[in-house]
Order: structure tokens, then sequence, then C-alpha cells
């Protein structure tokens, strides 16, 4: 693995975490920095993807990624270990209470992006003497919720641009997400077609900087590619789960710091949502970025503005 930027602290393991061997990288210019565990989206590791976001992070945090069970090299090492919530959420805590012996930290801070935002979200709630402060990113608030919420935006333009072809696709559609479930992938696929004609959600081409990325990370291995394509039946359950979610089932009350840094673009998961829950959060401290022409990968579309935010973060929280 080639070290190009030469880091101190750079490198990748397996340890064993709640019964699996689980894929950690670790990248860091001063052991004396936080800790900053990055949970990553719903089956996509996005260690691989650390060169175009990572670098000025690593000059005021150790980052560490974890690929989760189902996802990345941890799926490749364990093909048959199928991930639940709860799952997640055990490995999660034996990881942080990994990274503070290993690291001598009396908290670790979390960044969770899209379904990792859930994640962290949770864990948060549930210990936060382990949090120094949470960083949500491509926040899910609901998955039902925000597929309706890009649903009627996609209506909305198409109203405002009188594009008959576009509605009377939305219209054969109009109770998505709430119609028959096994109606939901086809459903999902017609309104993706015209939430990219509108610039709603992310093309097929814009994935390719960061299939870029991946294959040209110091980590990057051609098992990467199936872990890449292979682990959606794996995650099956999960995805269940995922769909069924609603973070405003839980309680608003956190007892860490809460950080949002929201794309201004991103209607992949509507930043809509995130903003109206972030206003009922009561949190020791709180604050929202919101980064215009971002969109769901937020930390990859504006990386100087993402690690401004970030770095903004860390120094209010270093003076309390």
């Amino acid at each position: 693995m080639k070290n190009k930027n030469n880091r101190p602290i750079y490198f990748e393991e397996y340890k064993k975490i709640n019964g699996i061997e689980q894929y950690l990288f670790h990248a860091g210019t001063s052991y004396e920095n936080p800790v900053l565990l990055f949970l990553h989206a719903f089956a996509s590791a996005e260690s691989l993807m650390t060169n175009i976001f990572q670098k000025d992070w690593e000059e005021i945090f150790t980052v560490v990624h974890l690929d989760q069970r189902g996802a990345g090299k941890t799926f490749t090492k364990n093909p048959t270990a199928a991930p639940t919530m709860e799952l997640q959420l055990e490995d999660i805590h034996e990881t942080i209470l990994y990274l503070k012996e290993r690291y001598q930290k009396e908290k670790i801070i979390l960044v969770g992006h899209s379904w990792g935002s859930v994640l962290g979200s949770i864990y948060a709630k549930r210990h936060p003497e382990n949090v120094a402060y949470y960083v949500g990113t491509g926040q899910v608030i609901s998955v039902l919720k925000g597929e309706r919420a890009g649903y009627e935006k996609a209506m909305e333009i198409a109203i405002q641009r009188k594009d008959m072809k576009s509605q009377k696709k939305l219209e054969s559609i109009a109770r998505y997400p709430y119609g028959e479930p096994e109606d939901f992938i086809k459903e999902c696929t017609l309104l993706r077609t015209v939430q990219q004609k509108y610039h709603l959600a992310p093309s097929k081409l814009s994935y390719i900087p960061l299939l870029k990325a991946m294959v040209t990370s110091p980590i990057f291995q051609f098992s990467d590619i199936h872990a890449f394509l292979g682990a959606e039946k794996i995650n099956s359950s999960l995805n269940n789960e995922m769909m069924n979610f609603d973070l405003d089932e839980e309680s608003y009350e956190y007892k860490v710091p809460i950080y949002y840094i929201l794309g201004a673009d991103d209607w992949q998961v509507p930043y809509t949502l995130s903003k109206d829950y972030f206003q009922k959060i009561e949190a020791p401290r709180k604050k929202l970025y919101m980064l215009k022409g971002a969109g769901h990968f937020t930390m990859d579309d504006k990386p100087k503005e993402f690690f401004e935010a970030l770095a903004d973060i860390n120094a209010n929280e270093e003076k309390c």
C-alpha cells in the first residue's frame, strides 16, 4: 500500500469485531489529534474514495474507516455474514472501544454519511459516553418520507415547466412510495429518470469520478469490484430495515453535540427533511452547514467547503 502523502499513521488491518474479521483503514498525521470514525453509505464502503476528500482531514484528525458488515473488504472476508442494523451497531460499539484503547482517547468523533448517518445518530443516542460529537451528511431521516419529498419536488418542476410527458409518468405512480411493495423498484426507477432529467438525482455519468477514485485508491484490490457489485443480496434484510426506519420516531434529545453538513442540492436524500429534523434536535451544541452546489455525496462534490465546515466544528469543540 503506497503512502504517497507520507502519513505517520497509515495502515489497514482486519480486526476481530463482534465475531468476524472486519476491515479498518487508518490515516493521520499525529497521534495527538482526535480520532474520527467514518460510517459509510448503504453497502458501499467509502474507504476506497478517500483520495477525493480526505487529505486535509488527516491534518487535524486520525481518520478511521470501518467497512461495515455486508460491505467492502469486510464483505469479501465474510461473504455469508448477513448484516442487520443491530449487528452493525454492535460492530460500531466494539470498534469504538478498540479505537479508544489503541489511541488512548476518552471519546471518538463520528461522521455518518447516508445509511451511516442512521447508524451514527442511533449510536450517539445510545452511547454518548463514547462520542465526542456527531456529524451527519446526506443525513437520513426517513427513506419513505424522503422518496415522497423527492417525488413531490419532481412533480413541482414538471408542472412549472409544463412538461406533460414527465407529469404523466409521475401521475402513473401517484402513490409512490406507498403503493404496492412489489412495485417499488419499478416505480423508483421511473421516478429516477425524471429526477435525473431535472438534476435532482445523480446520473450514471456522475458516478464516473467515484469509480475512478475507487480503482486508483492505494487500498484497491480487484476483489473490491465484486464486493461493490455483489453485496446486494446479503443486504436484503438490512434493506427492509432501512426502508422502515424513521428517525422522527426516536427522541429528539441528544446528549452529545450534533452537527449536520448538508448538500443544498441533495434530493437523493432530501435535505429539506434533514433541515426540518435538525430544528427539533435538543443537544448541548448544534450547528447546521448548507453547502451550495453539493448533492448527496457532499464531501466529494465540495471537498474544500466540507473540510472547512469540519475544521470549524472541531475548532469550536476544542474551545468548549
